[in-house]
């Protein structure tokens, strides 16, 4: 067998079409092996990213050795293509999941096989084989530090970014021990391609992480989502209980004299409280529950729209002192959309009105949301400001539109279509009132926030905030909505339990 990573393109040659086709494989290489005279005779092997050659090995009892242009034409290039992939995809492999930096969760694949690594170039067909589930839309980051070994994160969460420098640490550290050294880059599988996001800096032999805008752009919407506790992760089963969230509000209250930014902290603290509350009293018939709401309420407004001073209840026996706030909005788009459906939830027509002042070009600076959003911000800005429907109607359009999954990069595509999108949907039958299509939404919707949670304990998971938000406004209107449908509170939608708020 090789030992090192020059590619041997010796050996008689002489084997028969039917041979080739029964031993190739598709296989990575180092850049850096493929010395002039070599690539001489491959000139069908092709660039696969950066440091990276696509080429076609022959697997034999006592070597592997790398195709040539006349092994090539003599077995056929569709016929080999087609069989390379299949035998490297039944190159057996072992198959671990390890976990860095607390939370980020990476699946390691290794053999004696100079083949392992190779399976980077159809990452989404090697996932499926060894864990059952294919690559999420994002995506993966992937290393194939040497031939005998690969390493994979799925990007679908926040916990992305330590994944990121988890497998940058880990692919050098592999690279440098070897055997069989192939890349020590970071890699993002995508779509099929691999895009590198390692600069090496030749001069100096440094390196770096760079990911590409599209990357980035994804990258920070799954941390801002994880961060909120808007998408269904691992780490979202694991989740505080309504004491350590009521600290936690108390306490980032309690920072607001010396730290402005807490508010922020406070205002996604209490989102979740309020929620939590619903797991033992789901329709808000307690005044603890109700109380979570309005501090939420209080929070959300007091972010976006500045506040005076004032009280905030988090049951009989706290009460909290919520200082003056001045008006300075943050550019986060979702955290505006839960402060305004909390509001429309619980009938705040005064702080509704004050949320859509909110200059929508603040806004449009969060670039860590796809465009929907923002045209959906846009859309509710304009209908609660009192202008025509026709005004209203064309940002619904340019919502519904940029909401197609070949325009969204940012938010996973399971969260925008059972999550994200409905709020959407629903205003659209109201828009149109249509009373029986926004009965049928509202069912599917509430189906599909079910479905996407499943059995989490997650405080997202005990109410559809945004379906809430919508039916109250038709409930407002004269649509016969059924007030008893699971993960929509009853009191709230019926206005039963609907108090005060300062």
């Amino acid at each position: 067998m090789i030992r090192d990573n020059t590619p041997d393109t010796r050996g008689h040659g002489g084997e028969s079409a039917e041979e080739l086709l029964r031993g190739t494989h598709a296989r990575l290489l180092p850049l850096a092996s493929l010395t002039p005279d070599i690539a001489d005779g491959m000139r069908y092997a092709r660039l696969a990213a950066d440091g990276l050659v696509f080429a076609y090995a022959l697997d034999g009892p006592t070597s592997v050795r790398i195709l040539t242009d006349a092994d090539v034409e003599r077995a056929g290039l569709e016929a080999l293509g087609r069989a390379a992939y299949a035998n490297l995809m039944r190159v057996p492999v072992e198959h671990e999941e390890v976990t860095v930096a607390g939370r980020a969760r990476l699946h390691s694949l290794y053999g004696d096989s100079h083949f392992v690594a190779s399976k980077a170039l159809f990452l989404s067909e090697a996932a499926r084989q060894v864990t059952g589930t294919a690559l999420p839309e994002g995506g993966a980051l992937v290393v194939v530090p040497t031939r005998h070994l690969l390493a994979y994160h799925p990007i679908t969460d926040g916990s992305v970014v330590d994944a990121l420098n988890g497998l940058a640490s880990y692919a050098l550290g592999a690279h440098e021990d070897g055997p069989g050294a192939l890349s020590p880059r970071v890699y993002w599988w995508h779509q099929g391609g691999l895009t590198s996001l390692t600069v090496i800096d030749e001069d100096t032999r440094t390196f770096s992480l760079r990911p590409p805008p599209r990357l980035l752009g994804l990258m920070k919407g799954l941390v801002r989502l994880d961060r909120a506790g808007r998408i269904d992760t691992a780490a979202a089963a694991d989740v505080p209980e309504v004491t350590a969230l009521t600290h936690a509000v108390a306490e980032s209250i309690g920072r607001l004299a010396q730290d402005q930014g807490a508010l922020a902290d406070a205002f996604a603290s209490a989102v979740s409280l309020a929620h939590a509350h619903c797991a033992a009293d789901p329709g808000v018939a307690l005044i603890d529950t109700w109380d979570a709401w309005a501090t939420a309420v209080q929070l959300g407004s007091a972010l976006f729209t500045g506040a005076p001073p004032q009280e905030c209840h988090l049951g009989e026996d706290l009460v909290l002192k919520l200082p003056a706030v001045p008006a300075e909005p943050p550019a986060d788009a979702r955290a505006w959309l839960d402060a305004l459906y909390l509001a429309i939830a619980c009938r705040q027509k005064d702080r509704i009105g004050r949320l859509c002042a909110v200059p929508l070009a603040t806004l449009r600076q969060d670039d860590s949301v796809d465009a929907y959003v923002l045209h959906w911000v846009d859309t509710l800005r304009t209908y609660f400001s009192d202008r025509p429907v026709d005004d209203v109607v064309p940002k619904l359009v340019a919502t519904i539109e940029t909401s197609a999954p070949e325009s969204v990069t940012h938010a996973p595509t399971d969260f925008v279509n059972r999550v994200d999108y409905h709020p959407v949907a629903l205003f659209h039958r109201l828009v149109a009132g249509d009373h029986a299509a926004f009965a049928e939404a509202l069912t599917g919707a509430l189906a599909d926030h079910a479905g996407y949670w499943g059995d989490s304990a997650a405080p997202r998971a005990r109410a559809a905030l945004g379906p809430l938000a919508i039916a109250c406004l038709a409930y407002d209107h004269g649509f016969p909505v059924d007030p008893r449908q699971p993960h929509l509170p009853t009191h709230l939608l019926n206005r039963e339990r609907i108090e005060d708020i300062p």
